[in-house]
């Protein structure tokens, strides 16, 4: 009996140290002056009611967020997660892979129709490199040579396009935009891996349905280290610079398709221009 004590006791003090150096590890100390708790909390700004009857003028944009520009640089960075802080295409490629996010074939429209899984997504953007072993005496003769699947990097995405609606509210009497998808662009390649000055649709995803994730996804601010925003709130606060390259019309084309160069850049001011100033000409002053 007096040996059986004795195991236990044995045991239970090992046990004892062993949860000890496990608390000493899970237990880190705090990476700030106080706890971040309101960013995780964070909930999507509700939209304004809208009925069809107090639409009295809409117009559906297309739009191209360049990560390059200064202003979008909060959307790309940072290149390795942080944390709770990590890039726009990392924050949507987690989300879909979770289920909390749903992505959508692009090809042929962006009605978010047919769905696209996660697996389907890294299968056809995932790479495939040749990894070859030569003889150190002579680098001429090859000793082996395999080809290893290299996964989607969230960071070789660098532009974004959105899907979205301006309309007049009679309602309240002002005009309001809402955004329905956006859609990952990333550059095309030959077999050389030679660019090709082209990019393609990734996916389509429904803005609303995301809005949730982007609210609990902090984005760093260059102002006010205090005040970290999240991506839902650039959205919502349109703090990013962006393009037009399609309006809706009746041929269903985009600018590229009619116009080039300088001309597509007018063209594209043309359309951002005419949205501001519809609702200036419902007044008088």
């Amino acid at each position: 009996m007096k040996s059986l004590l004795y195991v236990m006791t044995f045991f239970g003090f090992f046990i004892g140290i062993s949860l000890s150096s496990n608390g000493q590890i899970l237990d880190s100390p705090r990476d700030g002056i106080y706890d971040e708790i309101s960013t995780p909390e964070k909930k999507p700004v509700q939209y304004s009611s809208v009925r069809e009857a107090d639409v009295a003028w809409k117009k559906r944009v297309w739009r191209t967020i360049d990560f390059r520009q200064k202003i979008n640089h909060p959307f790309y960075y940072p290149e390795t997660p942080q944390g709770n802080w990590k890039s726009f295409m990392r924050i949507v490629m987690d989300a879909i892979r979770e289920g909390s996010i749903t992505a959508y074939d692009p090809t042929g429209d962006d009605m978010f129709l047919v769905p696209y899984t996660y697996s389907e997504i890294e299968k056809k953007f995932s790479k495939e490199e040749e990894i070859i072993e030569r003889d150190p005496d002579n680098p001429e003769i090859i000793l082996s040579s395999r080809t290893d699947i290299v996964p989607f990097d969230p960071t070789s995405v660098e532009k974004i396009q959105l899907k979205e609606d301006w309309f007049f509210d009679k309602q309240r009497s002002v005009m309001d935009v809402r955004i329905l998808g956006i859609c990952p662009l990333v550059k095309q390649y030959d077999d050389n891996g030679n660019y090709l000055g082209t990019v393609e649709e990734m996916f389509w995803i429904y803005f609303p349905e995301a809005r949730p994730v982007f609210a609990k996804a902090e984005v760093f601010n260059t102002k006010n280290g205090a005040e970290r925003r999240t991506y839902d709130e650039l959205f919502w606060k349109r703090i990013f610079g962006s393009y037009i390259y399609k309006e809706e019309n009746v041929y269903d084309r985009p600018i590229y398709k009619y116009a080039s160069g300088m001309d597509a850049l007018l063209e594209a001011e043309r359309i951002k221009n005419d949205l501001f100033s519809f609702e200036h000409e419902l007044w008088e002053f």
